[in-house]
């Protein structure tokens, strides 16, 4: 068995011994934290770790086990970012409608013309799986590059029920195939196909009827998710989605309040979600409904930064003792960046997010908020060895404090090492 010590590392994030689900409000401003510390390895998991001053005493043990030292010298370590809300399964492209955003058209605007979503479609309906799958391991590659360790990837694309478990056997491939942890999440309600435009409510009950019996038989999904928001699924049509879908296992997930106030908190602390995300706009109703329940408010900092919308209120939520996710939602049209350094950057800038908030937020939050807190999010004995070494910073703080930037040396996925940016090296 591979064993690994990590020496000298200037400050080890997020370590800690308690079995931590995740962190709730005001906790999340003082993360676990050692200075100069070092970490064991043994296989693919987190054997030990410490004070170096407390590696002495356990040194000749230690030492008679590794296989390789691995001087950090004053870097930085920390888990591996968990990205919870991906639509990255898709090909092609949405640059053109990039120019149609700066020319001030609005979100619904792009989608009441054809495009937006639909356009998207268009594209996988007529693409092969083999087509999906390369597209999507190039972006996954880059995101791992990046310091991704755990994806959720949400089919939506396809809005037929080929289609749809056409994106959702790539994700299957990609999966056995790539070493992160991937979560498939069903999102057939994603948006209105045209063919159904007149007629929504069919197209629910092909969901039902057709798409979820299928993607249960092959064990497709982990999740399932609905977009309700106006102009996509309404009320109504999400719950009735979301009751067919407990019946075969599936935990919800939902789209919320990104453009408009709703309902949809409500309905996603009713039926036990997992998570709610975007939720741009939030009522003081919502916070109360959020602190009282086990689902974690998730927000999406790159589609309001790409979009222009109002930002979540995260610090309310904090002040009021409820935890806070972020994700990428990587996506072609409303937030095309896999980058989660830039997500930390913008919690902090626009949201106003102390460091260590966003490092939680990104880490052991998001971990929850894609149900694999067990095994990643902290540095903890037990959990799957995936963690990211920094390049020589002064302290954490510089992360987001180097918007833009790349500050990662080293990624490791599962006690391996799989990219190396001095060498410019990828090895999965």
């Amino acid at each position: 068995m591979n064993a690994i010590l990590i020496v000298n590392i200037k400050q080890l994030l997020m370590a800690t011994k308690k079995n931590l689900s995740y962190i709730r409000g005001k906790k999340m401003d003082k993360i676990p934290i050692i200075e100069n510390a070092y970490l064991y390895i043994e296989g693919n998991k987190i054997v030990d770790f410490g004070k170096m001053e407390d590696l002495q005493a356990k040194e000749a043990r230690i030492y008679s086990m590794v296989n390789e030292v691995i001087d950090a010298n004053g870097r930085i370590v920390l888990p591996t970012y968990c990205d919870s809300h991906t639509h990255i399964a898709y090909v092609g492209d949405r640059v053109k409608e990039f120019v149609y955003k700066i020319k001030g058209l609005s979100y619904l605007d792009i989608s009441k013309k054809g495009g937006g979503i639909l356009s998207t479609v268009k594209l996988v309906r007529k693409a092969s799986e083999e087509e999906i799958y390369q597209e999507t391991r190039e972006r996954i590659i880059e995101m791992i590059k990046l310091g991704t360790g755990a994806i959720e990837i949400k089919s939506g694309y396809g809005l037929d029920t080929e289609n749809e478990l056409k994106l959702l056997r790539v994700i299957k491939k990609l999966k056995n195939d790539l070493p992160i942890k991937i979560k498939a999440t069903f999102l057939g309600a994603h948006a209105i196909p045209p063919e159904y435009k007149d007629n929504p409510n069919e197209y629910v009950n092909i969901i039902i009827n057709e798409m979820l019996p299928q993607i249960a038989n092959e064990d497709l999904a982990d999740f399932i998710d609905v977009f309700c928001e106006e102009s996509f699924f309404t009320e109504e049509q999400t719950e009735t989605i979301l009751t067919a879908a407990l019946k075969y296992g599936l935990k919800p997930k939902i789209h919320a309040n990104q453009m408009s106030y709703s309902n949809a908190i409500k309905i996603a602390v009713n039926y036990n979600a997992l998570s709610v995300d975007h939720i741009e706009y939030l009522a003081e109703d919502d916070i109360d409904i959020l602190k009282n329940s086990e689902t974690m408010p998730t927000v999406l900092p790159g589609a309001a930064f790409y979009l222009n919308l109002p930002l979540t209120p995260v610090n309310k939520l904090i002040e009021n003792d409820v935890p806070i996710a972020a994700a990428t939602d990587y996506n072609p049209g409303s937030s095309p960046s896999g980058n989660m350094n830039f997500i930390l950057s913008l919690l902090c800038i626009k949201y106003k997010m102390l460091p260590s908030q966003a490092i939680a937020a990104t880490t052991i939050n998001s971990a929850y908020a894609m149900n694999v807190e067990h095994i990643l999010g902290t540095i903890s004995p037990g959990k799957l060895a995936s963690f990211i070494i920094t390049k020589p910073i002064s302290s954490y703080e510089c992360i987001p404090y180097y918007f833009g930037n790349h500050i990662i040396d080293k990624v490791f996925i599962e006690g391996k090492e799989v990219f190396n940016y001095s060498i410019c090296n990828v090895n999965l």
